[in-house]
């Protein structure tokens, strides 16, 4: 006989731990007010005597499986996604509100070639706000079919009797299961509908995009066993007052992590960018003195970005201190190195520092460009256009070495540049003139 038994739990909307009893403040993630009741059936069965035994195999059987994988279309996208999409993986893509995640994901349904039907559901969207977008963005949708339907069984039904391609939900918080006794979004809601969705996507070989809201510290929004949970995790990046974004991977169990890829937002949609370091040099325009160039690495591809400074003495007692596109307690370390070691009056100025184009780095392998701006800027001398500068700066002065150089170097090259400053005791492995390499020891090499 089956016993059904009801058993009320507070459950915290963030981490996603259990309590027999409301908590002020989670004992987890140490957030407060994040507990909220449900009430959860327990179902109480005999168990089974005969059970059946696990099956295994060999793990190197001597044929090596290659995984096929289906392309999306959108070069910037497959690249993301190590080489196009697996069938049956299951991404969730998070990021900000209108950065373009819907966007993107009816343009990849537009682009992937499949004689077979691609499903859009959106629990948010009605279907004209869709067809305007689609009208918008000149995508023919021949193939896309819509549903705003935000029951899991009954979504569940409908793509097990259609089997289509590929499956986007937008999104994962507006479905709900009636089997739980709570609000969509609900850690317990969210957990039972992506769960049922892997199931569905493993067994049918049909890959599922979904697409999640994000919190306030920009991820997404549920417990981090979402992220467990699924194949593929992308984030969407970038400042809205600028047209460019990157999509980062932070999990990809079939391919490489921290890779990205760059799009341009057009009237048109998403656009890839083959050669990011076109777009955030200044080429062909004025030169002024605080303009240095430095190499960074966003996941495994190379952006050359022009670091600006601007020093102006203080009308106040106090100097301002203004960054924008890096954390401004690196810029005040890198400061009170300029000051200390080599004696530049920063202390009476007021210091701005931007990354053209609205990137945001955060590597030390700027710190050198960084500290020859701020330099440049504050005695008015120009540093040269054509040369570019690679290396941290320690507390000392000393200029350290920074991973994968070749690459750096070999960008820089290719755009013309023909000054590379790097740090002294760095190894290089390419085959470069020793007119293109400048090794620098430490800051006052280049200071005094």
């Amino acid at each position: 006989m089956v016993k059904v038994k009801q058993k009320t739990l507070y459950i915290c909307q963030q981490c996603g731990y259990e309590s027999p009893k409301w908590l002020g403040k989670c004992p987890d993630c140490e957030n407060w007010s994040t507990f909220q009741e449900e009430i959860r059936q327990e179902i109480k069965k005999g168990v089974s005597a005969g059970r059946t035994a696990a099956k295994v195999s060999p793990l190197f059987s001597g044929e090596s499986e290659v995984l096929p994988r289906i392309s999306t279309g959108i070069a910037e996208l497959d690249r993301t996604l190590g080489g196009g999409v697996i069938p049956g993986v299951v991404v969730m893509i998070g990021g900000d509100p209108g950065i373009g995640k819907s966007t993107l994901m009816l343009q990849m349904l537009d682009k992937i070639d499949s004689k077979s039907d691609l499903f859009y559901i959106s629990g948010e969207e009605s279907k004209s706000q869709v067809h305007l977008r689609a009208n918008r963005l000149g995508l023919s949708g021949q193939n896309i079919l819509f549903s705003a339907e935000t029951s899991l069984h009954s979504l569940i039904a409908l793509l097990e009797q259609n089997k289509p391609a590929a499956v986007v939900i937008d999104s994962i918080q507006t479905l709900n299961s009636e089997e739980i006794d709570s609000i969509p979004g609900n850690v317990s809601q969210l957990r039972t509908c992506t769960a049922a969705l892997m199931r569905f996507a493993k067994e049918a070989g049909v890959p599922v995009f979904l697409i999640g809201h994000v919190t306030k510290d920009g991820s997404i929004a549920g417990p981090r066993v979402l992220e467990h949970m699924v194949d593929t995790v992308l984030y969407f990046e970038g400042d809205q007052q600028y047209d460019y974004r990157i999509l980062r991977s932070t999990k990809n169990r079939f391919g490489p992590v921290n890779e990205i890829g760059l799009f341009q937002m057009t009237k048109e949609g998403l656009q890839g960018v083959a050669n990011p370091s076109e777009i955030f040099l200044s080429t062909g325009e004025s030169q002024s003195s605080g303009n240095a160039v430095v190499a960074v690495m966003e996941g495994n591809r190379t952006f050359l970005v022009q670091v600006q400074a601007l020093v102006t003495k203080t009308q106040f007692g106090m100097p301002q201190r203004t960054a924008s596109g890096i954390d401004h307690r690196r810029m005040n370390l890198l400061l009170a190195v300029l000051e200390k070691r080599y004696r530049k009056p920063f202390g009476f100025h007021d210091v701005f520092i931007k990354i053209a184009g609205g990137l945001r780095i955060d590597e030390p392998a700027a710190d050198l460009g960084i500290c020859l701006a701020l330099v440049s800027s504050l005695e008015d001398k120009l540093l040269s256009e054509k040369s570019l500068y690679i290396g941290e700066v320690g507390l000392g002065g000393e200029i350290r070495g920074v991973n994968r150089i070749d690459e750096r170097i070999n960008e820089a090259l290719k755009l013309g540049f023909e000054k590379i400053y790097i740090p002294k005791r760095v190894k290089v492995s390419g085959d470069f003139k020793p007119s293109q390499l400048v090794r620098v020891g430490s800051l006052a090499d280049l200071v005094k």
